[in-house]
């Protein structure tokens, strides 16, 4: 604490004390006033020297904080534990919580409660099961169970938890639109590109219903699942997901999401970046608004060399016009390669009648040959080639599940309906099909409407997408979104909703650390900040490190004390609360 001099236009002069704190938001040191004196020349009628006084009563007032913060401890080796003892108790979790404040979402959730009839807080229960999904995933009752963990005043039950969930299947669109317009207010988000993806997650039920329905699994699980379009900014922070019934294919929720996204967030005009999967006519033709000549919105997607046209294919292998990463021609020395090209090419598109017409699009086609990708899928090969030929040696070892990859690879395969057993004995190596397949090793391509856009640019634009596929990896390990243990519609949707928060706020963590840190090891990191009571209202805890400091200078929480008053850790919460 300081004394502060204020001088007036008059030429007045007013005290006060000050101390200094760092703001959370702006990362910057401010000052609040604790104490107001007075008019300097006032005081001077009281005291000889105000401004020695003064300074001395500031800095007694700082000697005293500081030796309110030491204390002695007698400590008795035999003392028991007390039959309340619980364990530790997060404080990591304050981190969390000071963005889903600063996202506002306690306020939202309280504007939704209007005219409700709840006789509990659905914003304490969302904060549970947020903060839950990010440090502690598991099941409702399981989150429930563990609340004694955070310091806070959780006054609800179990049932209290299940029947928010109704409500908070109600008010989803509008969170997620709310949600999105605080992102990009208080942290910024880039909607000029946009990426899209499709996954599914697995139930742990026998039967389907209208949603869970047997789709393709991408977690090579034969169990009924349910899809979801997850579309992010490019920073990678979520912007919107929406659920689909498991056997909705990948190309078939595109419209519907991206659809969403242009009607109700104000985007202006987009590019969207997605696999091949989504990869159609007609979602070509959505996206351009049907002016092949100008694109209202414009793409970046992968295209496929083996699924291409004969002129495409030999378009690939023609060596002209590859350059190295120098800009060079390429040699059979060289790592990497790349050529593009502006073409018009058909696409078929769906008219209202249920009939498709041929259209033409206008796109740069990018195609690039990596050594690195070359040799990854030549060692590939190399093992399903291997097992096709013990397949030709030793049929009886197989069957139609077990033959799977490498069955593409053996001449005249058949197999008996019912039991998948392989009929033909007599099997021979299909060589023609692995010498066509070995030609288009290490080559891939890449479609977009942004015809001017540098080809180096658009690779990077495309490499992106990485991040959504991480952050299905994510929600589906860190945050153990699957299995999904509720099993209503409405439970579904609010528990991907709280799942969407969370993930939202592990993302804006890492964007306000520039991406440095994994999520994984943020999430470890959150858990460990963890304490003991060590005495009445003491807390001990032991865990520090590099990361744990740079998380609390960036979002402006001392994580560096040995030792905290029950009173100094809820004013920590508190303050995140603001």
């Amino acid at each position: 604490m300081h004394l502060n001099i204020s001088k007036r236009k008059d030429g007045k002069m007013y005290l006060s004390i000050t101390k200094t704190f760092r703001d959370k938001l702006t990362k910057k040191n401010r000052s609040k006033t604790v104490q107001s004196i007075g008019w300097l020349h006032d005081l001077e009628k009281e005291y000889p020297d105000p401004i020695a006084h003064f300074r001395q009563v500031a800095l007694d007032m700082t000697n005293a904080e500081k030796k309110k913060r030491k204390l002695s401890l007698n400590i008795d080796m035999n003392e028991s534990l007390s039959k309340e003892a619980n364990g530790l108790q997060n404080l990591g979790y304050a981190l969390p919580l000071s963005v889903y404040h600063n996202l506002e979402i306690h306020k939202f959730l309280k504007k939704m409660t209007y005219g409700k009839s709840f006789e509990f807080n659905t914003n304490s229960i969302m904060m549970l099961l947020v903060i839950s999904r990010l440090l502690n995933p598991g099941s409702k009752k399981k989150a429930y169970e563990n609340k004694g963990r955070f310091f806070e005043r959780f006054d609800f039950s179990l049932d209290d938890v299940y029947r928010s969930l109704t409500h908070f299947d109600e008010i989803e669109k509008k969170l997620q639109a709310f949600l999105h317009s605080k992102v990009t207010e208080k942290y910024g988000s880039d909607t000029s590109v946009i990426y899209y993806d499709v996954t599914n997650y697995y139930f742990e039920i026998k039967s389907t219903d209208d949603m869970r329905k047997y789709g393709k699994p991408k977690q090579n699980r034969k169990k009924p699942v349910v899809q979801m379009g997850l579309a992010m900014d490019k920073d990678g922070v979520p912007i919107h997901y929406k659920l689909f019934p498991g056997n909705k294919l990948d190309k078939e929720t595109f419209r519907s999401v991206i659809g969403e996204i242009k009607t109700k967030y104000d985007t202006g005009r987009i590019i969207v970046v997605a696999d091949m999967g989504i990869i159609t006519g007609d979602n070509i033709n959505y996206l351009i608004g049907g002016k092949p000549e100008k694109p209202l919105n414009g793409y970046v997607l992968s295209f496929s060399v083996r699924g291409g046209t004969k002129d495409f294919k030999k378009y690939v292998l023609c060596e002209d016009d590859f350059v190295d990463k120098s800009g060079n021609p390429s040699t059979d020395e060289s790592d990497f390669k790349i050529k593009s090209r502006v073409i018009a090419r058909e696409i078929s598109v769906t008219m209202n009648s249920g009939k498709t017409k041929k259209q033409f699009v206008y796109e740069k086609q990018v195609v690039f040959w990596s050594r690195k990708y070359y040799e990854k899928a030549r060692a590939e090969r190399a093992e399903v080639i291997a097992k096709a030929i013990d397949l030709t040696e030793n049929p009886q070892k197989y069957n139609k599940a077990t033959s799977y990859g490498a069955a593409a690879y053996v001449n005249d395969l058949e197999y008996v309906k019912d039991t998948g057993e392989i009929v033909n004995k007599d099997l021979k190596l299909n060589e023609t099909k692995i010498a066509e397949d070995e030609k288009y090793d290490g080559y891939y391509s890449i479609v977009t409407s942004e015809l001017h856009m540098p080809d180096y640019e658009i690779i990077d634009t495309y490499r992106g997408l990485w991040e959504i596929e991480e952050t299905f990896k994510i929600t589906k390990s860190d945050l153990a979104a699957r299995p999904v243990y509720v099993s209503d519609y409405s439970h579904i949707n609010a528990h991907f909703l709280t799942c969407f928060i969370a993930l939202t706020i592990l993302r804006l963590i890492q964007k306000e650390t520039n991406k440095e840190y994994s999520a994984t090891k943020i999430i470890d990191c959150l858990n460990k900040i963890e304490c003991m009571n060590e005495q009445e209202n003491l807390y001990l805890f032991s865990y520090r490190s590099e990361l744990s400091d740079v998380l609390g200078k960036t979002f402006g929480i001392d994580f560096s004390k040995k030792r905290l008053r029950l009173e100094d850790i809820k004013k920590i919460i508190g303050d995140v609360k603001k």
